[in-house]
């Protein structure tokens, strides 16, 4: 394949963890051509999304892990796929990216994942697509409505929906002296929705990433603990990460939401779990790649990039047949 990939600087990644590098490195010993675009490389001429790349190389060396051709600009259409990969904040900018991103898919470039989705499948409201395996949920920016439940529940987790990371997530309790400022904030004086959750305590065992390829669950998920008195497990935030084999909670949860995730065209999807319950469906560039193969040698990376070869494979058949008239 010519494999395209959509990426922040890929200079800035952490080399150690970095989940992109992964799949890289598998689609490069499977004999794949690379290309790089970072996100203000993408254009439209005459109905035709273009793109500014540069052949890529990589390596598994801390010190020199990628080198870059000559800069081109031609059509996004020379390349067979593309691996969108651009973290969140999922702003205008990325949204006028996917749109780019699906004309290209309509002149037959296999996007993963698929713009519409992206677009589509908001990581913290998607999960209530599938509320029998979430606890009790609200989405508000009314502060009456969002105290009320914190009333009812007790105990509360609220939080943005456009964050990564774990940043602006909050523990209120019912009689806390912060719950006003804290709802003011985040829903920036009730302009803004915001979601609420009942805590969950069992998030002290750590809160699961289990990643999903092309629908079915990698049978190793990564718990990310929470350390010292934080209340949040992400990485980001300081959480501990431990791997562990895929228990039949999570095993549920992803049998449950996975036929979903194959209709709408997510090949690569990361599920948040805590306990027994669902509590995010991450599709815009789900980690946790390097640190579960690191413990089990699963091969994850190399799993995805054979997946997305079958949707090139897929994609070149059905022409072919177009082109036959059969």
């Amino acid at each position: 394949m010519q494999l395209a990939v959509l990426m922040d600087p890929i200079a800035n990644v952490t080399y150690k963890k970095d989940s992109t590098l992964a799949m890289l490195w598998a689609a490069a010993k499977r004999g794949h051509s690379l290309w790089y675009i970072e996100p203000d490389g993408l254009s439209l001429r005459a109905g035709e999304t273009w793109a500014r790349m540069a052949p890529l190389q990589v390596f598994e060396d801390p010190e020199h892990w990628f080198e870059l051709g000559e800069w081109v600009e031609q059509p996004l259409a020379g390349v067979d796929a593309l691996l969108m990969r651009k973290d969140p904040p999922f702003d205008m900018n990325f949204i006028y990216a996917t749109y780019l991103l699906e004309r290209a898919e309509q002149a037959g470039v296999v996007v993963i994942n698929r713009p519409q989705a992206l677009r589509d499948c908001n990581e913290k409201l998607f999960a209530t697509t599938f509320a029998d395996c979430m606890v009790s949920t609200v989405v508000s920016s009314r502060a009456s409505e969002l105290r009320a439940f914190i009333a009812a529940e007790k105990d509360v987790i609220v939080k943005p929906l456009d964050g990564m990371g774990g940043s602006g997530i909050f523990r209120l309790t019912a009689g806390g002296s912060n719950i006003g400022s804290t709802l003011e904030m985040l829903t920036d004086l009730g302009q803004r929705p915001i979601m609420a959750q009942r805590y969950i305590p069992e998030i002290k065992d750590g809160d699961k990433r289990v990643l999903m390829i092309d629908g079915e669950p990698v049978p190793f998920v990564l718990a990310r603990i929470p350390q010292g008195d934080e209340i949040r497990g992400n990485l980001a935030a300081g959480g501990r990460g431990e791997a562990r084999p895929i228990n039949e909670h999570e095993l549920r949860i992803a049998k449950r939401v996975g036929p979903e995730l194959k209709k709408r065209g997510l090949l690569f999807v990361g599920l948040d779990v805590i306990g027994e319950y669902l509590t995010e469906v991450n599709v815009t560039s789900p980690t946790c790649i390097r640190e579960i193969d690191a413990a089990y040698g699963y091969g994850i990376a190399d799993k995805l990039i054979e997946a997305v070869e079958v949707r090139v494979e897929q994609y070149s058949s059905s022409q072919h047949q177009v082109h036959c008239g059969l």
